[in-house]
């Protein structure tokens, strides 16, 4: 079987998220350590090790290409025009109160796009990937993309049908006081036409390219997002709408992120948005 570059590189980030979740998983409920990072942010030594765990993956197989991790930070040159994102624990605060709602994240930047990325569910063993173009889901044990005779594999497919929408509702919210995540839960509309959810890890974001949820949204800074560029490429390749909090191309500045399975659920959250940022300016 022929294997592409960008097949190839989704192979990968399924072996790393499974790495990194494979830590998670056996070190859940014991005593950890916290590494306060301020602002009432921190990690436990799971994070640490889920990470140390990814890398070494990525660096095994690909020792030349740059990584950003977001407990060891940037390595590599800056410029670098192949970058790995790795969030080795997506809702530390969950995880320490022992809450196994989390997730682990890895995505490739290659001149600016993601060209592959992945999200694993440590405890329910599923991985979400894309290689850019895909966009699946595999739920047994093997490497993840069509490949391994243990692999159960779906295609992705967004549906709307829930009406649950995940709001991050945790701070920054650099679009305040414009617009604040909080204040969209009180729309009207929202409440006529949705049912809120806080999941408070990205993981989320993959479950609305699953049909899981009909949408996802958040405020903040997400260009090259160890946080969010997984969930984007994997919404993005499942065929949902996926732009900035105004509609703008999402990645681009303070935007934040709306991902919905279809259009007409973008439109109307589109306009719950824009209402409530007219009211708060």
């Amino acid at each position: 079987m022929t294997i592409t570059n960008g097949e190839s590189d989704a192979r990968l980030a399924v072996s790393a998220v499974r790495a990194g979740a494979a830590v998670v998983r056996d070190l859940y409920g014991g005593r950890l350590a916290r590494h306060e990072k301020g602002a009432g942010d921190f990690a436990t030594e799971a994070d640490l090790a889920a990470e140390r765990a990814i890398l070494d993956v990525l660096r095994a197989a690909r020792p030349d290409d740059a990584v950003t991790g977001e407990e060891s930070g940037p390595r590599g040159a800056a410029g670098a025009r192949r970058r790995w994102l790795v969030d080795p624990l997506c809702g530390t605060l969950n995880y320490a109160v022992r809450t196994r709602l989390v997730g682990v994240n890895v995505a490739l930047r290659v001149d600016g796009e993601t060209t592959a990325a992945a999200t694993a569910d440590p405890f329910t063993g599923e991985v979400f990937w894309t290689d850019g173009t895909r966009a699946r889901l595999s739920t047994g044990d093997g490497d993840g993309t069509g490949g391994g005779d243990s692999d159960d594999e779906e295609k992705l497919t967004p549906s709307a049908a829930s009406a649950l929408v995940d709001v991050n509702l945790d701070p920054p919210f650099p679009n305040a006081p414009a617009f604040r995540a909080p204040s969209l839960l009180a729309d009207p509309d929202f409440i006529e036409w949705f049912r809120p959810r806080v999941v408070s890890s990205t993981l989320a974001v993959a479950w609305v390219a699953a049909g899981r949820r009909a949408a996802y949204v958040t405020d903040g800074h997400l260009a090259d997002s160890v946080h969010f560029a997984a969930g984007i490429a994997l919404c993005r390749a499942a065929g949902c709408t996926v732009t900035g909090l105004y509609g703008e191309p999402v990645h681009t500045g303070r935007g934040g992120l709306i991902a919905a399975a279809d259009p007409g659920t973008h439109t109307a959250l589109l306009a719950m948005v824009r209402r409530q940022a007219q009211k708060g300016t």
